[in-house]
């Protein structure tokens, strides 16, 4: 069944990395991996908008076990739907994999294990939506790996909480017309009648896979 967390435990047991010192950590890796949400907009931004409660990270599903060997001396569990398991229990089931400082009991970094296919990355939320890495991954001027800022939208769009909306508004203007045209498409896709979807422009949807 797993150990339920209640949201005052998340608060107690997280003491997140900065994305510097995760990108530094793990300088040494082939795999193709990227700050995922909240941050992955403050890097395109340049600056931090918020507190961040955590820090995420996406990585080839396939290519997890690089993570675990660039990460020694840590443990790792599964988290979905307010519990967690010691990794892999579970690991089929849900995508996030938290890595715990057993010294501590403190969690240190959130890895989304992502669907990849022929090379290229593909979305969770829906398969027909998929992007090779070198239009997935940014890099800041530090060259810390971040997701495309619609890509990190897209993900924000389904809970929209009081957080999403001020990210979306603090991103919209930066965003140049074929980024709003791909997040049109996108939500179009996965979340028809979102409410985003009027203040983003129509256009040819991009980033999709061709049949």
């Amino acid at each position: 069944m797993g150990r339920l967390l209640t949201p005052s435990d998340c608060d107690r047991l997280w003491a997140a990395w900065a994305p510097a010192e995760v990108s530094e950590r793990l300088s040494g890796l082939t795999a193709p991996w990227y700050v995922a949400a909240g941050w992955a907009l403050d890097l395109f931004l340049g600056s931090e908008g918020r507190r961040h409660g955590d820090v995420e990270i996406g990585v080839p599903s396939a290519r997890f076990g690089e993570v675990v060997e660039a990460l020694p001396g840590f443990e790792w569990d599964v988290a979905g739907d307010g519990r967690i398991w010691p990794y892999p229990e579970a690991a089929a089931d849900h995508h996030q994999t938290w890595l715990r400082d057993p010294a501590t009991g403190l969690y240190r970094l959130d890895v989304f294990r992502e669907t990849q296919r022929d090379g290229r990355w593909v979305c969770r939320r829906s398969a027909s939506i998929t992007l090779p890495y070198d239009e997935l991954i940014l890099h800041t001027e530090k060259a810390i790996p971040y997701a495309a800022p619609e890509v990190a939208l897209l993900f924000k769009a389904k809970a929209l909480r009081q957080k999403d909306e001020s990210d979306f508004a603090r991103v919209l203007p930066r965003l140049d017309r074929s980024r709003r045209s791909r997040l049109h498409a996108w939500l179009s896709t996965v979340h028809p009648g979102h409410p985003w979807l009027d203040r983003l422009p129509t256009g040819t949807p991009t980033g999709r896979s061709r049949s």
